[in-house]
């Protein structure tokens, strides 16, 4: 296929830099747009308030990164980011139950979202046609005379001057903020239905220089909440020998950020170790809190009507409950989603898009919001299969105690290697209801 001119993507976040990679394959010019200044070595930026906080990438979203670049990984490890067994690494505790550990080819990486995201900045930055024009910030959209396509963006820089980046695709890839509902309407288009759960998430995040003798020589811990101990808390390696403590409340609840209240905090905890960094570990900076207030997805599929030359990705798609931490790896589906569709050329893009991406999001918003309704106080529907699955799974946990067939199990669809129907399988199934063997 003949590359088209050139295409325009809002954000140069995760969401955004993953897209442009997808594009660069099938348009001759990609520009890159973000309003802030993009800082040259890995530091966090006021755009990305999130940058500070603990991150996760999931197995799935490691192998998605490789596929769109190949070598990251090395290169990652390279920068000092550490490889970890999922299952073997992790100390888990789920819903209280201590899971087995067991070898597994659930392999994660140990790295900060800033020394990620520049990498593959770098990444993009050196593919040919690709542009990045930092402190820029998209005022609008502009549309031919019908105003059925979408023909580029408006844009100011930091100094004030005004000027339009034609394109013959626009893609919003800004996140949670993201204008395109307010953009439709002014095109005469419908805003998307959006579903939201409220769950009223506040997490603390403080890094530790690493013991190697903490956390029985592992690299990580992870508790969660459930109701009755609407607390989690995690620990997870780091580049440059440090460990990420993240601690977190729903509901109301927050987690204190000086060392006396968060150590208070992360006793109240199932996993022991988690209490064992903080107070035996010298921590390498402040801690840092950020509010959640819940998981929105829209609903572009369901339009009948969209503007040609426009999509939306990544967080402005679907943003979920960041304790799951299914973000960049849904990010990196959907990229990779993307550079498969336009193979085929931009003709309906939109459409085949947002449906096979809905099928993307499909899993991990059940995964998410699923959870999130296990709380009594979260408004939302609970179905009968909801309330099955919920009970299914915690029981599921309680029984992985003793097996690591089921641990397994649940870490490859946590991981989103698996469809969430992939723990009914018969084999599966059979082990929940049989229960825990006895003596644990």
């Amino acid at each position: 296929m003949a590359a088209a001119k050139s295409a325009v993507v809002i954000g140069a976040s995760m969401g955004g830099l993953l897209t442009a990679r997808a594009l660069s394959d099938a348009y001759a010019k990609v520009v890159l747009v973000d309003r802030d200044t993009l800082p040259e070595e890995p530091s966090a930026r006021r755009g990305v308030p999130q940058d500070r906080q603990l991150h996760v990438l999931l197995a799935r979203g490691r192998t998605a990164l490789e596929e769109l670049f190949p070598g990251l990984t090395v290169e990652l490890a390279r920068l000092g980011a550490p490889l970890v067994d999922l299952h073997g690494d992790v100390h888990w505790y789920n819903d209280g139950y201590r899971m087995s550990r067991a070898d597994s080819p659930l392999i994660g990486i140990g790295i900060g979202r800033p020394l990620l995201e520049h990498a593959i900045r770098a990444r993009i930055a050196a593919l040919p046609g690709v542009e990045i024009v930092d402190g820029h910030e998209v005022l609008g959209l502009t549309a031919s005379p019908d105003r059925r396509r979408v023909t580029g963006v408006r844009v100011r820089s930091t100094a004030g001057v005004e000027r339009t980046i034609g394109a013959e695709l626009v893609v919003d890839a800004a996140g949670r903020a993201s204008r395109t509902p307010m953009w439709l309407e002014e095109l005469g288009f419908r805003r998307p239905v959006e579903e939201q759960v409220r769950i009223g998430v506040t997490y603390v995040t403080r890094t530790y220089r690493r013991d190697k003798r903490h956390l029985d020589g592992l690299l990580g811990a992870l508790t969660n909440a459930m109701p009755g101990a609407p607390r989690t808390g995690i620990v997870a390696v780091q580049e440059d020998g440090a460990f990420a403590v993240a601690l977190s409340g729903v509901l109301g609840e927050e987690p204190p950020t000086d060392h006396d209240g968060m150590l208070a905090f992360a006793d109240t905890l199932a996993a022991p170790q988690v209490a064992e960094v903080i107070r035996d570990s010298e921590a390498l900076g402040d801690a840092v809190k950020m509010r959640y207030p819940m998981s929105t997805r829209r609903r572009y599929e369901r339009l009948r009507r969209f503007p040609a030359g426009h999509l939306v990705v990544a967080d402005a798609l679907c943003s979920f409950n960041p304790v799951y931490g299914q973000g960049m790896t849904v990010a990196a589906l959907e990229a990779l989603l993307l550079r498969r569709l336009l193979v085929d050329g931009t003709d309906d893009l939109a459409r085949r898009f947002f449906r096979e991406a809905s099928a993307i999001v499909d899993g991990p918003w059940s995964i998410a919001v699923g959870t999130d309704l296990r709380f009594p106080e979260v408004t939302g529907r609970r179905s009968a299969k909801v309330r099955f699955v919920n009970a299914y799974v915690h029981r599921l946990h309680r029984t992985a105690t003793t097996d690591p067939v089921l641990g397994a199990a649940f870490l490859r669809v946590l991981n989103l290697v698996d469809p969430p129907t992939a723990l009914m399988a018969p084999g599966i199934a059979l082990r929940v209801l049989r229960g825990p063997r006895s003596g644990r």
